[in-house]
């Protein structure tokens, strides 16, 4: 199997969400989105990741400043996907292995994802693999056109679609992976065609495909994982979504959520088994929660907080650093090191 590197498109400006603060470093439960996909990429073993910055490159560098299998590429120009690929060449001119290129505003990847798609790319020597999604609602995607015999042919922007292809429901979700010395080499031929006149990487598809090099397109994206944000909704949509996930994991583990829809627990967060957590909790940040403990209700726990086994957290209380196992009936025996927040309680 050959080496995979990967590069992540996060230079991109969001007019739509009103803010000065880089889009990829938005949070969705209590993680910048960049580092959703990161992890993703982590999680297949992908050792050395390229991420393409440019709106707010400081700041993004900056969060990330410990990562040592970061290496950054500044986009200048904003032109197009096409163009922020080749702004690293320079990076991946002797690479002889395969590159992955994902987006840095896509926080709802799965690793299993990017799994099939390293799968399938392998086992079947392809140049060139999409992972696709199947949309209701596909508007604003490129469009997937395939033969009569299901082989892929191209894909269209949906600003460059006939009115035929706008009703093609497959789309590009931007999953790639391709044989990187294929990929630069048809970059460097790409125009800028279509009405944006950018750069598309799409083009290096079609490329690909005209040369006769194999060129797969697999149905293995979920609706959900194909949602970007470019606004403050889309972004609070995302939330809900990566919060029932990480809900139903817990769940799966043997954590009791009593109100999933009235708590809210941050991605990172491990809870033990037997665990059970009450309506209206908020736990934030990187927290460690033991077996059989009680959190909430109206708990808040903090970033940095230990709660040993059988440990209690209760009625409107925040956790401070650490929370002890608990050594007795009473709520100041079970609880140490926590402030009460209750109205009329005394404030620890």
């Amino acid at each position: 199997m050959k080496e995979k590197v990967a590069i992540i498109l996060a230079a991109g400006v969001s007019s739509r969400m009103n803010t000065q603060l880089p889009k990829v470093l938005h949070e969705v439960s209590g993680r910048p989105m960049l580092a959703h996909v990161l992890g993703a990429c982590r999680a297949v073993n992908i050792s050395r990741i390229l991420v393409v910055v440019g709106f707010g490159a400081d700041q993004v560098k900056e969060r990330y400043a410990d990562a040592q299998d970061i290496f950054w590429v500044e986009q200048r120009e904003q032109r197009g996907t096409g163009h922020a690929v080749l702004c690293c060449q320079d990076h991946l001119r002797e690479f002889a292995g395969d590159t992955m290129i994902l987006c840095g505003d896509g926080p709802l990847i799965r690793a299993e994802t990017l799994k099939t798609l390293i799968e399938k790319h392998d086992s079947e020597n392809s140049k060139a693999t999409l992972a696709t999604a199947l949309l209701e609602e596909p508007s604003g995607y490129g469009r997937i056109v395939r033969d009569s015999y299901g082989s892929i042919q191209g894909i269209v922007e949906h600003s460059d679609c006939t009115a035929e292809q706008l009703e093609i429901k497959e789309v590009n979700p931007s999953y790639y992976l391709f044989d990187n010395q294929l990929l630069f080499s048809l970059l460097a031929q790409v125009k800028p065609d279509n009405v944006k006149q950018e750069l598309y990487l799409t083009d290096v598809v079609s490329g690909a495909i005209s040369l006769g090099h194999r060129v797969l397109a697999v149905r293995a994206v979920r609706p959900e994982e194909a949602m970007g944000v470019n606004s403050r909704a889309q972004l609070s949509v995302v939330s809900k979504i990566m919060q029932r996930r990480i809900q139903e994991e817990l769940m799966d583990n043997g954590v009791t959520i009593v109100d999933p829809d009235n708590t809210w627990i941050d991605a990172g967060v491990e809870i033990g088994l037997d665990t059970v957590i009450e309506p209206f909790t908020y736990i934030h940040g990187d927290v460690e929660i033991g077996e059989r403990c009680r959190i909430g209700p109206f708990a808040y726990v903090t970033g940095g907080t230990v709660l040993e086994n059988d440990a209690l957290l209760g009625v409107f209380m925040e956790s401070g650093s650490v929370v002890s196992q608990r050594t007795g009936d009473e709520m100041g025996d079970e609880v140490k090191s926590a402030k009460q927040m209750g109205g009329g309680e005394a404030r620890g």
